[in-house]
């Protein structure tokens, strides 16, 4: 799962990179107004690919599952309010 979020991450970012360099390379010289637009473009995608890069897939650890110490994990249920310890099964 993480390599498949590194990948679309860095595709993304590539691709933000692709925009802003060929934007202002190439675009500029047709037109400003589309090379000022590409970047724009290019300004939006880092935040989705930040979004997209740390989001949870469904067999990743999440922060409530057990850690492995008994002790902690009990103390963790009671905070919890699950009384006989027990964790949901997914």
């Amino acid at each position: 799962m993480y390599a498949r979020r590194r990948r679309a991450y860095f595709l993304m970012m590539g691709g933000c990179l692709v925009l802003f360099v060929s934007a202002w390379a190439f675009v500029r010289l047709w037109s400003v107004p589309a090379a000022v637009a590409m970047c724009v473009v290019a300004m939006v995608i880092p935040p989705v690919a930040a979004v997209v890069a740390n989001r949870r897939g469904p067999d990743d650890r999440w922060w409530d599952d057990p850690s492995g110490d008994p002790q902690s994990d009990a103390w963790w249920d009671e905070l919890d309010g699950r009384r006989d310890g027990r964790r949901d099964e997914r």
